[in-house]
């Protein structure tokens, strides 16, 4: 049995809550910002460095110093309500503290990621519970081997909605600690 759709769930997953805006600093915020640099969208990580040097604070250290304005224009328009600070060779950017309101939404976003992988996990088992109905129906496989194969799919289906259930819970503890 092939795991690799299983684990691209899961990867896909940790991808997308690692892009949710808690009150930690955290590079991966600016990924998908798209600034326009002499005609070129480019991401902020084609052109600049991205580091952490306080817990609530990213500063982007451009390659080129003509990319700051860009850069710092992108982060503005982008709809992650952050206000970036132009050093003249760098930008600062302080992440405010998130209301009540924004972390219970930043739940329900998270919550929602949680359950779209789930249901990659559950389609991803219908296909190969279908490939091995059609191998016994072929007669490739036993009725036996069949229930053996369907009870090791479900161990694994079980394992992966696991891992699904705690990284949903680390991340809804890191968006709701102050």
């Amino acid at each position: 049995m092939d795991k690799s759709g299983f684990e691209s769930a899961v990867e896909h997953l940790k991808t997308e809550l690692s892009k949710l805006r808690t009150g930690r600093a955290n590079p991966s915020l600016l990924e998908d910002v798209k600034v326009d640099y002499y005609g070129q969208a480019m991401t902020i990580r084609q052109l600049a460095g991205v580091s952490i040097p306080e817990p609530r604070q990213l500063l982007v250290q451009p390659w080129d110093k003509n990319a700051l304005q860009p850069i710092e224009q992108a982060i503005r328009k982008s709809d992650l309500g952050l206000n970036p600070t132009n050093e003249g060779d760098k930008i600062r950017i302080v992440l405010p503290d998130l209301t009540a309101e924004r972390r219970e939404e930043l739940s329900r976003v998270a919550k929602r990621i949680a359950e779209e992988a789930r249901v990659k996990i559950r389609n991803i088992r219908e296909e190969i519970w279908n490939e091995t109905q059609e191998k016994e129906g072929r007669g490739e496989l036993t009725e036996d081997d069949k229930f053996r194969l369907k009870e090791e799919l479900q161990k694994t289906v079980d394992g992966y909605n696991e891992r699904i259930k705690e990284l949903m819970e680390q991340k809804e503890e890191e968006i709701m600690s102050i």
